[in-house]
């Protein structure tokens, strides 16, 4: 097989679905500009996902908007420095369950069934190299280089979207519905302790979220701080382009060895976490942090090969300060210098942090306002998580933000605690998606009912054109037609 031949095979399945049928939305108008049915911000994984979602439940006024140049959305080859993908291969996610819209698909087609027998895991470009073909198979609607600033409410059931960037095709952009599928940071901010952020000056680090030069870095020494698989990642590929030394601090004595997410691929958690209890999902989701994730065995394998590769267990961070010859950190086993910093801490997850919501966040419902967790495992950084809707929309905490908050879906990390990882894993985003799409296109089926409704009771076109009794001179003409 070869792609071509693959793109045929996509599209012949399709018409078997009914793809591309009429769509049953009734179109919206305003003065001020076309109204979208829904835009979707972020067209990584999750944001072609849900477009194509949307797109199979016949809603196609719809529009994919990502602040990235084309083909370079999500992290995939931009920041994310991993070989291959942690996910397990054979797990299927953006394909939403056909056949022929799988990587598999896709990489055999290219490199034949033996090849795909023959890798562990998913190569990480490789990832993007079949979320580009994908977003083109399926002429996915998306304009790029476009960055949402803030999301405005306007008039009742439409949001004004301000944006801004060099592919923006106005100021402003109105929609009914918002999905934020804006990824791992796109409930928060990435976090940088005020230990580093507020003592060192900012050549001296940078968080693994950034672009980081690292031709600058060729044959000197740096430090990562923190121990979960992007650590180990980042020190990996450092020292693969040049880097003399990469020292990897971890505050644990030990290395997290179990990772959550494998027993919840097999149990049921994943597409099955919304119907849990409150208790049961802040439980969860508290033990899921317990433990974080740990590197895959073959990334520790290849980051730990290296010479110039140094693990540094129970070292918290105690202190660091700029000295003539970099920055200097101290941990209870000692001070260390280095030339510069890496900062693996992961992010904190508030939609206050957010710029474009702005407007509306005070009025976002956090589990703090619904849940009282018990003290052992109570936590600041879970209780400011958004509570969501089974199907990820916000919800407001008072009266007057019902209407603003109206329409907006939190498709991010941020839905963690209120929906499982099923928005934030590729492991989860099978059973995600559909839940996702199914809530938009429910609040869009209700917010039109009264005029759905008024027209179904007043429908009275004939289908049905039948006689009875029929007619004596045609059944006459009809039984002599028999009989000769």
């Amino acid at each position: 097989m070869s792609l071509e031949i693959l793109n045929k095979q996509v599209k012949k399945d399709l018409t078997y679905l009914a793809y591309g049928g009429t769509d049953w939305v009734r179109p919206l108008t305003h003065p001020e500009g076309h109204v979208y049915d829904v835009i979707i911000v972020g067209g990584g994984q999750s944001g072609l996902a849900a477009a194509f979602g949307l797109l199979r439940e016949r809603i196609s006024n719809i529009l994919v908007i990502d602040e990235n140049p084309e083909g370079y959305e999500g992290p995939w080859d931009t920041y994310a420095r991993m070989v291959t993908l942690r996910t397990p291969k054979h797990l299927t996610s953006v394909d939403l369950g056909i056949p022929s819209l799988t990587f598999r698909s896709w990489w055999e087609a290219q490199f034949g069934p033996k090849s795909w027998d023959a890798i562990d895991k998913i190569p990480r470009h490789d990832w993007m190299n079949y979320l580009r073909w994908y977003r083109k198979v399926l002429n996915l609607p998306f304009v790029n280089e476009v960055k949402l600033k803030l999301i405005e409410p306007f008039e009742e059931g439409i949001h004004r979207l301000q944006i801004d960037g060099a592919g923006a095709p106005a100021k402003q952009l109105l929609s009914r519905k918002v999905i934020l599928a804006t990824g791992i940071q796109g409930g928060g901010e990435w976090h940088v302790p005020p230990l580093i952020s507020e003592k060192l000056p900012r050549h001296l680090y940078a968080h693994t979220s950034e672009q980081i030069n690292f031709d600058h870095l060729n044959g000197k020494k740096i430090a990562i701080l923190g121990g979960g698989a992007s650590a180990f990642d980042n020190a990996n590929f450092a020292l693969s382009v040049g880097v003399a030394e990469a020292h990897v601090f971890v505050r644990r004595k030990e290395l997290p060895r179990i990772n959550p997410i494998r027993q919840m691929e097999v149990s049921g958690m994943i597409e099955r976490f919304h119907a849990l209890p409150d208790a049961d999902k802040y439980a969860a989701i508290a033990h899921f942090f317990k433990h974080n994730q740990p590197p895959t065995n073959d990334t520790f394998d290849r980051a730990s090969s290296w010479p110039g590769f140094q693990l540094h267990l129970g070292a918290p961070w105690m202190n660091v300060e700029a000295t003539d010859k970099g920055a200097q950190v101290t941990t209870p086993q000692g001070k260390f210098t280095f030339d510069f910093l890496i900062i693996s801490t992961g992010l904190q997850t508030d939609p206050a942090l957010r710029p474009e919501l702005h407007l509306v966040e005070k009025h976002i419902g956090r589990w703090e306002d619904y849940y009282q967790a018990p003290e052992e495992i109570a936590s600041p950084a879970l209780d400011a998580h958004p509570y969501l809707s089974p199907g990820y929309s916000f919800i407001s905490r008072d009266e007057q933000g019902k209407k603003l908050l109206h329409g907006l879906f939190a498709f991010n990390y941020s839905a963690l605690i209120s929906c499982g990882i099923s928005a934030s894993a590729l492991s989860g985003m099978k059973f995600g998606v559909p839940k996702l799409v199914s809530a938009v296109a429910d609040q869009l089926f209700l917010d039109n009912r009264d005029e759905i409704l008024k027209n179904f009771l007043a429908y009275k076109e004939i289908e049905f054109i039948g006689e009875w009794p029929r007619q004596e001179t045609n059944l006459v003409a009809n039984t002599a037609k028999t009989k000769s």
